[in-house]
Formats: structure tokens, sequence, C-alpha cells
């Protein structure tokens, strides 16, 4: 399984408590459920969030490879 770094923003960093996490996960849909287990708040916030993979827009079934970066990007608000 690879393993990757997974980094959050604004409500996710909130949520997670942390800036960034190292998981193994196959693919987006994985990962999301592996740094979010036990973890219903970050559940909730990464399950709203834009994901974009070694700086790219991905969808959940995004396949992952060992070292990749994560970027989850929760809806921003502002003016």
């Amino acid at each position: 399984m690879p393993e990757v770094t997974i980094r959050y923003f604004a409500a996710a960093r909130a949520a997670a408590g942390e800036s960034t996490a190292t998981a193994e996960a196959g693919s987006i849909k994985d990962l999301v459920g592996v740094v979010s287990a036990g973890r219903p708040e970050l559940a909730r916030v990464l399950g709203i969030c834009t994901f974009l993979l070694d700086g790219e827009r991905v969808d959940l079934d995004a396949g992952l490879e060992d070292g990749a970066l994560v970027d989850a990007l929760p809806p921003f608000a502002g003016g």
C-alpha cells in the first residue's frame, strides 16, 4: 500500500488538529477513510472537500502512488 501525505487546510486543519498526516492508502477515498477513522468531525469536513493530488484536482477514485501529496481543501468563504 502506498504511503502518502495529506495536507489539511482551513476547516479541515481545525478538525484534524494538525496540518499534515501520513497514511497508507490506495485511493483518495481510502485515504479519507483511514485518516478520519474514529474522527466524525474530520470525516464530515473531508466529505465536502476538494482534493488535489500533486497539485491537480482529482475525484475520490483517484489512485495514489508512494510519496504522493494530497491537499484537502474545504469550501472557502470570504470577500
